[in-house]
């Protein structure tokens, strides 16, 4: 006779995830419906019915390193077909939103960043630094005044790289983690082999294609994907130029990396605004969004809507205005690195390094 096995639910976690948008949970009456409409799930390893009971069992060892919750693409297809409306793409949404908040570290970083209660505190690091900047940066303000006069790039650059050290020093430290788990529940593919094809295919969008539900997502991503890698891209380049003298800003408006620099930041509102709309025009979906994902896509729209007003506030020499905007600017920049490991920044480091883990060897 085979061994017994004792399950232990976790009842906190439970809560945990019916709170961050898997609400409808136990209504799921295991009819197998979302594993056969999904068009992503494997025929050998199919999602998301599994991961539905081991939720409304509790069973969060099992659940938060299954690499399954990574290959949903939270397409919608699933939940709309749901016969009994238990919508098992918002579970795995909130599903992996707990994933992120396990694996991350430190751990009080990651519960200050995921909750609505301290979402004031995400910005006091930034407040900080830049007001002190601000109050106590050269009082000799040159004419055209710029950017420069109060917030110098020789200070700003070194800020900037120095946070990017630590917050790929937290995003190591939670990868570990996720992989360890990853192996524990079998995925056993080679990850570095796997993971530029597993790049490749995200920035692609290649299976977010294959949702037949939510086109203006498929959109919304893509868009905002590719215009903030744009972004970083460029501000990577032109703060090395900087510190090594070699560049000087402001940029000319005919400067390639100028030119780049605001097509990214048009694309990266366009594909911003898309989701927003999206969400804000289908009640149900608004009623489905969590802190956790308005808070990183409201900052990121904030960050690029303040930039570009600074841009033409400082080509209009108004003063006041862009320094002020300019300000908010770099704090909210500030506050959506330094708390990257945390929030759904993140997703786009979990879920590449899980497609890469599981991707068959050929």
């Amino acid at each position: 006779m085979a061994e017994p096995i004792l399950l232990t639910p976790d009842t906190e976690f439970i809560k945990n995830v019916l709170a961050s948008g898997g609400g409808d949970l136990k209504k799921c009456f295991q009819c197998a419906t979302c594993s056969v409409a999904c068009t992503l799930s494997p025929e050998d390893s199919p999602f998301p019915r599994k991961q539905m009971i081991l939720a409304q069992w509790g069973l969060k060892d099992k659940l938060l390193a299954d690499p399954a919750l990574w290959l949903c693409h939270n397409c919608g297809d699933c939940t709309t077909l749901c016969p009994r409306g238990a919508k098992p793409g918002n579970v795995l949404g909130a599903l992996r939103n707990q994933a992120i908040q396990h694996f991350a570290a430190p751990s009080c970083l990651s519960r200050m960043a995921t909750s609505p209660k301290a979402w004031p505190l995400l910005f006091v690091p930034g407040i900080v630094v830049f007001g002190a900047l601000a109050l106590w940066g050269p009082k000799e303000i040159t004419e055209p005044r710029e950017f420069a006069n109060i917030f110098p790039l020789h200070v700003l650059e070194p800020i900037f790289f120095a946070v990017s050290g630590l917050v790929l020093l937290a995003f190591a430290m939670g990868l570990f983690k996720f992989i360890k788990g990853l192996r524990s529940s079998g995925a056993d593919g080679s990850i570095l082999a796997g993971i530029i094809p597993a790049a490749v295919e995200i920035m692609t969008h290649k299976r977010f294609k294959e949702c037949g539900k939510e086109k203006n997502r498929f959109w919304g991503h893509l868009l905002t994907l590719w215009g903030f890698a744009g972004l970083a891209l460029m501000g990577t380049v032109v703060g090395i130029g900087t510190m090594a003298g070699f560049m000087h800003t402001p940029l000319a408006w005919t400067n390639p990396w100028k030119i780049f620099a605001n097509v990214c930041a048009a694309v990266v509102l366009v594909g911003g605004l898309i989701l927003l709309v999206d969400r804000l025009a289908d009640s149900e979906k608004r009623k489905a969004t969590t802190y956790f994902d308005w808070s990183f896509l409201l900052i990121l729209v904030g960050i690029v809507s303040t930039g570009i007003a600074a841009e033409l506030l400082r080509t209009g020499q108004l003063v006041t205005a862009m320094y002020t905007v300019y300000f908010v600017h770099l704090v909210l920049i500030f506050a959506l690195f330094l708390f990257a490991p945390y929030t759904k920044f993140a997703h786009m480091a979990y879920r590449t390094v899980a497609m890469a883990a599981t991707r068959k060897r050929t």
